[in-house]
């Protein structure tokens, strides 16, 4: 399956391009959201990309506007800064994994290969969804799979994973569900869909990585410049829209002495755009799709 960019045209219709303005991609995947900004770019208009992943070099258009940092986004402020690029006008993240990723069938992200237990996003990253499966305790496996997957039998599926492993050593995604398989509750696809999702967030920090962009995206943008986060799971989302509307992760607003709040960002979207259904039918992928703008408030 090719990648198909969701949210294309909204994403990038809400950072108020101004034609010779910078705008950063965190997210470069499949190339869409960048070759859309660069479309819309005039001459002097500048495209930095940021992708972890070394396959996504292959990926890159032509063009001279173009910088690609091969780099987690969490990196932001001081890949900008070597590149010298103090201030931008607007930050884009799609937050969700490119199809590039998902059709690999050697990386390990798919339930429905059977891959080594890899996923990671950073090919040169030392932790991988084998080390996570096979040296966790069962309490952590547990708060990983409750956190990041929502997985409702967390401590069954731990303690099965943990019984497993004490036979031999768990080192692909047929032998992790061969594991587990008779404990899978309601939809298998979807059970292991959660289960997938929740290794690949903890192999690559993922909650943090998000954390670190938000905060480094407030104090790049310009006055007025806007942020545009695509995001596809219900922590992710929550992230977002609590520090986009306090500026804060818990979303409790932070107050001085005398009682003031100051949020650096202001919520253009009060709630997230999702895909239109002609959308959802084309790229199923995009169902979960939340989009979230805001814009960065002018210093007093």
């Amino acid at each position: 399956m090719s990648h198909v960019p969701v949210l294309l045209h909204a994403s990038i219709d809400g950072l108020n391009l101004k034609e010779d303005g910078v705008y950063v991609d965190v997210t470069f995947g499949g190339g869409g959201h960048t070759q859309e900004l660069l479309n819309r770019l005039g001459v002097r208009g500048t495209v930095i990309a940021f992708d972890q992943d070394e396959a996504a070099k292959d990926r890159l258009p032509n063009d001279e506007r173009l910088v690609f940092v091969n780099e987690n986004f969490r990196h932001l402020k001081r890949f900008l800064r070597f590149h010298g690029f103090k201030k931008v006008d607007g930050v884009l993240a799609d937050l969700g994994m490119s199809s590039f990723q998902l059709d690999s069938e050697t990386r390990g992200f798919a339930a429905r290969f059977d891959a080594p237990l890899d996923m990671r996003m950073a090919q040169h990253a030392k932790t991988t969804a084998e080390d996570v499966v096979n040296t966790y305790s069962a309490q952590q496996l547990q708060t990983v799979f409750q956190l990041y997957g929502e997985i409702r039998n967390s401590k069954t599926l731990a303690q099965t994973i943990v019984q497993a492993r004490n036979g031999a050593k768990l080192e692909t995604t047929g032998q992790l569900k061969a594991a587990v398989d008779s404990i899978v509750k309601g939809n298998k696809a979807r059970y292991y869909a959660q289960l997938f999702q929740a290794l690949r967030i903890e192999v690559n920090d993922e909650m943090g990585a998000l954390k670190d962009l938000l905060e480094q995206a407030q104090q790049v943008l310009k006055p007025n410049g806007r942020l545009s986060v695509i995001s596809f799971h219900s922590l992710e989302d929550r992230l977002v829209k609590n520090y986009m509307k306090t500026g804060t992760f818990d979303g409790n607003v932070e107050k001085d002495l005398y009682g003031n709040f100051y949020t650096p960002l202001k919520a253009i979207t009060k709630k997230p755009i999702i895909p239109s259904d002609d959308e959802m039918k084309i790229n199923p992928r995009s169902r979960s799709a939340k989009l979230r703008i805001a814009e960065r408030i002018a210093d007093e």
